[in-house]
C-alpha cells in the first residue's frame, strides 16, 4: 500500500477527533481499543498508519466500525444493568406503591388534624 499523504493523515485525525466527540469518548478510550499505551495523537496516528499498511483505508474503516459497535454494545449493556439494578428493586420494595401509600396516609392525617 502507498503511504498516507500528510493531507490524508490530517483529515483522518480530524475525522477521528470528531467521531470521538460525537460518541462521547476520548483519545484514551480509542487508544485502549487500539491496544496502544499512549493516547497521544501521534501514537494513534502511528497505529492508523499500521492499519493502512495492512489493508488501506478499508482496513482503517473496518477497525473503527468494530470499535464503534463495541462501544454501542457496551452502552446498551450498561443501560440494561442500570435499569436492572435499581436500588429499590434490590430491597424488593415496590417504591411506587410505597410512596403512593405514604402520600395517601399523609393526606388522610392532614385532613384529620384540620
Amino acid at each position: 500500500m502507498n503511504k498516507l499523504s500528510p493531507q490524508d493523515e490530517h483529515e483522518l485525525m480530524v475525522f477521528i477527533k470528531d467521531w470521538l466527540k460525537v460518541h462521547g469518548y476520548s483519545q484514551k478510550d480509542l487508544a485502549n481499543e487500539l491496544n496502544i499505551n499512549s493516547s497521544r495523537s501521534s501514537e494513534i496516528l502511528k497505529r492508523i498508519k499500521e492499519l493502512y499498511k495492512k489493508g488501506g483505508i478499508y482496513n482503517i474503516a473496518k477497525n473503527l466500525i468494530k470499535i464503534e459497535q463495541n462501544w454501542l454494545n457496551n452502552s446498551q449493556i450498561n443501560i440494561q444493568k442500570k435499569h436492572e439494578t435499581n436500588s429499590y428493586n434490590q430491597l424488593d420494595i415496590d417504591y411506587t406503591f410505597d410512596i403512593d401509600a405514604l402520600m395517601n396516609k399523609m393526606e388522610k392525617d392532614h385532613n384529620i388534624n384540620k
